[in-house]
């Protein structure tokens, strides 16, 4: 799961320091979903870790991505080929991996378009972003994939998009829970504050844990804004 990050003319007029933070928010998105949401549909839990390769003198790119975390890498090839020829519960098992694997691809760019938005004191509203708008907020590369999941489990085009876009609402309903907004936000602090090159599944799931866990009084920041700006 992976940011794009020159995908228009107008990302070359992101701020480095915007773009640390929209990278940091996409991947926490993405991140917070496979775990949290994974767990509440009670699904297997998934490895994943956080590649981070920070600025230096040399270099003043910031870059982040989540490795691994998909559901469906476990299944056997043998398995998606002959997904038509499975029995019901076989086939339920399998659509509910594919769809939470997308959902989870589609959380990362939505975390960063509400950062976004909310940064620009815009709101954040289903009604004003569609499939393709995700893409102005790095998720090329994300919608893609989750195309191709969608193109070796449903052979209908028409089906495929209204599949997309039933996901995308759900990916839309996590990412605007206020509470695992915070998950998000969080993660996303302690990716830009971090200096490792690698935040384990443990340490980012030690962060929501204690994100969700915090006593009710606690009022935690609406959002982590641009540095700089």
């Amino acid at each position: 799961m992976e940011r794009n990050y020159s995908l228009t003319a107008a990302s070359a007029f992101v701020k480095t320091d915007e773009l640390r933070s929209r990278t940091a928010f996409h991947e926490a998105g993405h991140a917070a979903a496979i775990h949290i949401r994974n767990r509440q549909k009670q699904l297997p839990p998934v490895f994943f870790e956080i590649q981070v390769k920070h600025s230096s003198a040399n270099n003043s790119k910031f870059y982040a991505k989540v490795v691994d975390g998909n559901l469906t890498q476990n299944l056997p090839i043998a398995v998606i080929e002959s997904f038509s020829f499975l029995t019901a519960d076989e086939q339920h098992s399998c659509q509910r991996a594919y769809e939470a694997d997308i959902v989870n691809l589609l959380s990362g760019p939505l975390a960063e378009a509400k950062h976004v938005l909310i940064s620009d004191g815009e709101p954040f509203n289903i009604n004003l972003i569609d499939i393709n708008a995700l893409r102005f907020y790095g998720g090329h590369s994300d919608l893609e994939r989750a195309q191709y999941y969608l193109e070796s489990f449903i052979t209908s085009k028409l089906l495929r998009e209204q599949k997309l876009s039933e996901l995308l609402i759900q990916a839309y309903e996590f990412v605007d829970d206020f509470r695992y907004w915070n998950c998000i936000q969080n993660l996303a602090q302690f990716i830009l504050d971090s200096r490792q090159e690698v935040i384990t599944c443990d340490e980012a799931i030690n962060v929501f844990e204690q994100t969700l866990t915090a006593p009710p009084n606690i009022h935690w920041p609406r959002n982590v804004s641009h540095a700089g700006r």
